[in-house]
């Protein structure tokens, strides 16, 4: 260690302590985790959990485990250094993070996560202290209660701190799994946004009355598995209905909200893997695109007969008004025989509308879902020759500074139509009071 400056202590936690030091040889900044344990013999330290996930494990969102060192029966780590960890930040915010920032972040917790878990590991003990950061760049840091996701249950369920522990290690459950650590991703996103714990508890009981509060009572239907862990340990839930999150984080978009809901699920195979939060439209906006296009006048026994049909949608910007953007939408079908009846699936109910070309930042797109209203005529033949027009009030959601607000937009089908040649299905116009801008 004699390579090593010491220059000040970072924090004092229970299995170690560490330091922010100088290596001499090539005055690199770096942080010395000293364990507080003594190691008499190297093969001990290299089977510490810490250790062996870490060498396992090569990301850029990982923090980097540069060397170990064993010294007069002391073990020293030497990691890549980093400035902050996220609390301190938090802490020190004097303002709400954008979301633009929130999306970063929660971003590359996901990416460093989703390769974790996919490399074998969970981590078990996610909170705002163990994320490290510099300028953007945000790391997880502190695998001491790392664990094999291939390992035998039974675990511990003395693992991660109070506020992002999930319920059914509250309960005591032996077999949980890394959704777990997804469980502490949603309340960390949750925080971002409100800059205090989304469940503060102050002891087990009143960590699960915390979140009751937030998500109301489970019962069979939300969590059947955590009703039986209530029953072994004689746990009685508190009766108490739903918050509504809005009113709790308004300032996070519909789609963060959804995501927080997801993530923080009863049931733990309710919550979606770090791979599937990245595909979550909180962080896709812009591009993300739910299920692809498909003909819904096309019935599903052509499906199995070959390639799928395409459909092709094409867009123009037909407003005169600076301040009004106006829609035209043509839906070209690859089905040659539109004389036949088909049945509309509820499936086909959910399309996309996209748009491209805002009026000053032609390069950006956006998607927003269209979805159709439940009626009885939906459940009656669709003719493809569109004899008479029909109108569909549809909500979908438009971006506004940021956060997502319902708009009403018309949907009018009449004869069809012919247009350079080609002849389109139908033609859908639609306009909507969207003021002309960048979203993100």
């Amino acid at each position: 260690m004699e390579k090593y400056r010491v220059m000040e202590e970072l924090g004092d936690g229970t299995c170690g302590c560490v330091y922010r030091a100088l290596n001499l040889e090539n005055n690199e900044i770096v942080a010395i985790k000293k364990m507080k344990r003594k190691f008499y013999f190297w093969e001990e330290c290299m089977n510490l959990r810490e250790v062996k996930s870490l060498r396992k494990m090569n990301h850029p969102n990982i923090v980097k485990l540069k060397e170990i060192v064993q010294e007069n029966y002391e073990l020293f780590f030497i990691f890549e250094y980093m400035e902050y960890n996220l609390y301190q930040i938090m802490k020190d915010r004097q303002s709400p993070f954008t979301e633009a920032e929130i999306q970063s972040f929660m971003s590359q917790v996901l990416q460093g996560l989703a390769y974790m878990h996919k490399n074998g590991y969970f981590h078990r003990d996610l909170k705002p202290e163990n994320l490290l950061v510099t300028e953007d760049f945000i790391k997880i840091a502190d695998f001491g209660l790392a664990r094999e996701v291939a390992s035998r249950p039974p675990y511990t369920d003395y693992v991660s701190t109070r506020w992002y522990r999930a319920p059914e290690v509250l309960l005591q459950s032996s077999a949980y799994t890394p959704a777990i650590d997804m469980w502490a991703v949603g309340a960390i996103l949750a925080e971002l946004f409100m800059l205090c714990p989304l469940f503060p508890g102050e002891s087990e009981t009143d960590q699960i009355y915390k979140i009751c509060c937030i998500l109301g009572t489970p019962d069979c239907s939300t969590w059947p598995e955590g009703m039986n862990l209530s029953r072994v340990n004689n746990y009685t839930f508190p009766n108490i209905f739903p918050a509504n999150l809005v009113d709790i984080i308004p300032n996070a978009s519909l789609q963060a909200i959804d995501l927080i809901k997801q993530l923080c699920s009863w049931d733990p195979r309710r919550r979606p893997t770090a791979e599937e939060a990245l595909y979550h439209p909180f962080f896709h906006v812009q591009t993300w695109v739910p299920c692809p296009l498909r003909d819904p006048l096309h019935s599903k026994s052509n499906y199995s007969e070959g390639t799928p049909p395409k459909l092709e949608l094409k867009l123009w910007d037909c407003s005169s008004e600076p301040d009004e953007l106006g829609l035209t939408l043509a839906v070209k079908s690859s089905v040659s025989h539109l004389d036949t009846d088909h049945q509309l699936s509820e499936h086909a109910r959910k399309e996309l509308l996209y748009y491209s070309g805002f009026h000053d930042h032609a390069g950006q797109s956006v998607f927003w879902p269209l979805l159709f209203p439940d009626h009885s005529a939906a459940d009656e033949p669709i003719r493809s020759s569109f004899q008479s027009g029909c109108t569909m009030d549809s909500q979908v959601y438009r971006p506004t500074g940021g956060v997502l607000q319902p708009a009403v937009f018309t949907t009018t089908t009449p004869q069809p139509n012919v247009l350079d040649g080609h002849t389109f299905g139908s033609w859908m116009t639609l306009s909507s009071p969207i003021q002309p801008g960048l979203y993100l």
